[in-house]
């Protein structure tokens, strides 16, 4: 047992000491095989169909691609506090802030503006018997979820996001 935590301990001073977090490797690794996935490029993709589908996920692949949507309450974003940047899961696109992030008891995160005009495009959505606002990724159309006209002050808008729709990065200070 002793052995264990002192290789544990040599692992968790190993990963401290090269600069290496886990969160870094996460997102590196889940990207690999996305060549479309930049945090700096933001030319508009025109990607088919079939090629986001070898690429995605296919629980991202039905919410991005096929404009599904996550269970309320089961996303790992809807009750995050973390204070740090949101992205297009599917290419890198930046698109919100926590600071913008508010509690709306809806089941999926929620944010009162976007961290860039431009970020995304909005579509109207009339399914499922519905009139709603459909939020896409400006970069690669992916569906990332709908705007509403209920949320806080200064917009009174709410972004109600799909989580598997977006990549987190935690700011340093919360790491």
């Amino acid at each position: 047992m002793k052995m264990i935590k002192t290789a544990l301990v040599l692992s968790v001073v190993f990963l401290a000491s090269t600069g290496i977090c886990k969160a870094q490797q996460t997102m590196e690794t889940k990207h690999k095989n996305n060549p479309y996935y930049s945090r700096t490029d933001t030319t508009h993709l025109n990607v088919s169909d079939a090629e986001w589908k070898k690429i995605l996920s296919p629980e991202l692949y039905y919410v991005a691609r096929q404009q599904g949507t996550e269970r309320a309450f089961t996303g790992k974003y809807w009750d995050s506090d973390t204070k740090g940047t949101y992205y297009c899961a599917v290419c890198g696109n930046l698109l919100f802030r926590s600071d913008a992030k508010f509690a709306s008891s809806c089941g999926w995160p929620s944010f009162f503006e976007t961290e860039r005009e431009g970020s995304v495009i909005y579509k109207e959505d009339n399914s499922h018997g519905m009139h709603r606002i459909e939020v896409e990724c400006a970069r690669c159309n992916s569906h990332l979820g709908h705007i509403f006209d209920d949320g806080p002050p200064p917009t009174h808008k709410r972004f109600c996001m799909n989580s598997v729709s977006l990549d987190f990065e935690p700011d340093k200070q919360a790491e």
